[in-house]
């Protein structure tokens, strides 16, 4: 005997109501730990670094490098603006806040006449939105770095994260 409609409905209610119950518990969790970094990147073989920019925040909310590694920094805009990637510590995050917000009115995204004073400049990538921009990195051996974007109001509306410099786990501990 087959169940009636009103029974195959309540089926799919309870399955619709389990499936929301375990993704409140995964929430509930955080975000997954990035795994251990075993192995710093080289100039010749780098690390790869994904760092995923919405509208308007990134993924992931840390992003972990280690001091003196180069990486391949692959910045996703999977966002509907324009985003942009700054690496650099607070004086450089600053000063790309002031020089992108005398452009404020502006059509949306970034002006390549914007420019910071080389010592303040950091590593600066542009995405926009549905593309990939790749770039290699050197991690400076010290500091306390950030990842912002400094598109007009972006940065306000919380899209920074911070860098932890990390140290490599050995692959016998």
């Amino acid at each position: 005997m087959r169940p009636g409609p009103a029974v195959r409905l309540s089926i799919a209610a309870v399955a619709a109501a389990a499936a929301t119950a375990l993704a409140g518990c995964q929430a509930l969790q955080g975000p997954a730990s990035p795994p251990p970094i075993t192995s710093p990147g080289s100039p010749d073989r780098p690390r790869e670094v994904n760092v995923i920019a919405r509208d308007y925040s990134f993924d992931p909310p840390e992003v972990q490098l280690v001091p003196g590694e180069t990486v391949l920094l692959h910045l996703v805009n999977a966002g509907l603006d324009v985003h942009e990637a700054v690496i650099g510590d607070q004086r450089v995050q600053d000063a790309w806040e002031q020089a992108e917000a005398a452009l404020a009115g502006a059509p949306p995204g970034p002006t390549p006449a914007v420019s910071v004073p080389p010592d303040r400049s950091g590593l600066r990538v542009v995405v926009r939105s549905g593309e990939r921009v790749d770039t290699h990195y050197t991690v400076p051996d010290t500091g306390e770095l950030f990842v912002g974007c400094h598109i007009p109001g972006h940065y306000a509306r919380g899209m920074v994260v911070p860098v932890r410099l990390v140290a490599i786990e050995s692959a016998t501990s």
